[in-house]
């Protein structure tokens, strides 16, 4: 297909999906890649993942703005986790401190065996606001069963991180 086609599409299919709009969508988009269970010489591995943020659905608590994600990754032996949790979103200027929980199921491949099926993911992550729709991140996990599984060994994660603010409007101005 070449570039004239597929710009003529997108276009075509932006302008007719704004037109049914009832509202204006935005979404967060976490690119990463990393180190899964950086702290086992034997078991670890790159991973590569990604995360959705649906900021329409995000509530100030008492305890501040909180959102809902979903997400997975997939690491150079086959192992797989997806899951879907919440964060907390702490703005501090420039930058954002994101605390994150979120159960998943878990395949171990080739990879690390967990323990169990269910795993539990807690995540920190720091990121810089880069420009008005972008930022770049560091972040660290920790995948573990909580001891429902007849072992749990864990697994500690660091991630560099690239995060995309994807306005419904902002796109159909192009």
């Amino acid at each position: 297909m070449s570039f004239k086609k597929l710009s003529t599409f997108l276009a075509i299919f932006f302008t007719s999906t704004k037109l049914f709009a009832a509202e204006i969508s935005s979404h967060q988009y976490n690119f990463f890649t990393g180190n899964f269970d950086f702290s086992d010489d034997k078991q670890a591995a790159m991973l590569f993942g990604f995360q959705h943020q649906n900021e329409d659905l995000e509530r100030e608590t008492f305890i501040g703005n909180i959102s809902p994600i979903t997400g997975g990754f997939i690491t150079e032996n086959s192992a797989i986790y997806v899951y879907t949790g919440f964060e907390w979103n702490v703005e501090m200027g420039a930058l954002t401190f994101t605390p994150s929980f979120a159960p998943g199921l878990y395949h171990k491949g080739d990879g690390k065996d967990l323990g169990h099926t269910l795993e539990f993911k807690s995540e920190i992550q720091f990121s810089y606001n880069s420009s008005e729709n972008s930022k770049i991140g560091i972040s660290y996990n920790h995948v573990s069963n909580a001891s429902i599984g007849d072992k749990n060994p864990g697994a500690n994660s660091y991630m560099f991180n690239f995060i995309i603010n994807y306005n419904f409007q902002t796109i159909c101005k192009l």
